[in-house]
């Protein structure tokens, strides 16, 4: 066997174990996703082909979540972009001991995720168990119902992802910005440019794919909100409802009502949108570009 025959297998076995799970949790699902969207009935009738479509779009609780989704969005992923670049830049700009405490401190939040998180911001922002009551109390915050009310509830969501995610991207972005050549930072310098006209005319433009990737994964994250809404409503039974979100809709569609169908269709519009999204903001860029391309 030649040289590169023997290297093109050794390639194929080193990728063979992220083929499988791919197809296994990724592809496989949404395969059996969009076959169980135009073949599986409701219980409550046949709803074949676009029916179950029809219904779901249709059903008075789906624009509803879908609008709170958005306005967790709209609020939530520009205070992830400008906060992550925000910190990770000030953490460049002073390279010291501290910096890397201050990474771990961004991360560490993020280590206790799902429901065990929300839990534990749960507790500490109802007044009458709160390491902060008196705080939340002078605020006006008497009762548990009024730091959960409906109207806050977008607000509670975006700070718990915001606080629960940002590290893992602090800590990436400052990885990028550290690959910045140091020869570019002192030409910069040389030319007169200060920390702030550094950071927003040479070092953002230089680590721009990577605030793409974030702004990419996250849109597609923030999108499938669930844990949060689930857990709060869960625990208070007042706050939100069992479909404030759009996976919850879904949840709900499956496991309460037993509509598998038209779980499986909430599914496959969540990832059109992913989808059709990457591929704006991929098309749109210039993401794969390379030196050569340019």
């Amino acid at each position: 066997m030649s040289s590169r025959r023997r290297g093109t297998w050794t390639g194929l076995l080193f990728v063979l174990p992220y083929i499988v799970l791919l197809v296994a949790f990724g592809l496989g699902p949404a395969a059996y996703a969009v076959y169980t969207s135009f073949v599986v009935s409701a219980p409550t009738g046949d709803a074949l082909g676009l029916d179950n479509y029809a219904a779901t779009l249709g059903d008075f609780r789906f624009w509803p979540a879908a609008a709170n989704v958005a306005l967790f969005l709209a609020i939530w992923l520009p205070i992830m972009v400008v906060g992550v670049l925000a910190l990770a830049l000030l953490l460049h700009d002073r390279p010291s001991r501290f910096s890397g405490v201050m990474r771990l401190v961004y991360f560490l939040p993020g280590a206790v995720t799902g429901s065990a998180g929300i839990l534990l911001w749960y507790c500490m922002l109802e007044p009458s168990i709160s390491p902060f009551g008196p705080a939340l109390r002078a605020m006006g915050f008497e009762r548990g119902s009024d730091v959960f009310a409906d109207s806050n509830l977008v607000l509670i969501f975006a700070g718990i992802a915001f606080i629960t995610g940002a590290g893992q991207w602090i800590v990436i972005m400052y990885g990028a910005m550290q690959n910045i050549p140091e020869d570019v930072l002192e030409a910069a310098a040389l030319d007169g440019a200060g920390p702030i006209r550094t950071a927003i005319f040479v070092k953002l433009p230089l680590v721009s794919k990577y605030v793409l990737y974030m702004v990419i994964l996250s849109l597609a994250a923030g999108l499938q909100l669930f844990v949060e809404p689930q857990l709060i409503y869960g625990i208070t039974k007042t706050a939100g409802s069992p479909w404030w979100s759009l996976n919850q809709f879904g949840y709900a569609l499956a496991f309460q009502t037993g509509n598998f169908g038209g779980a499986a269709t909430i599914s496959l519009i969540l990832l059109v949108l992913s989808c059709v999204a990457a591929m704006l903001f991929i098309t749109r860029t210039d993401f794969f570009s390379t030196e050569v391309d340019r």
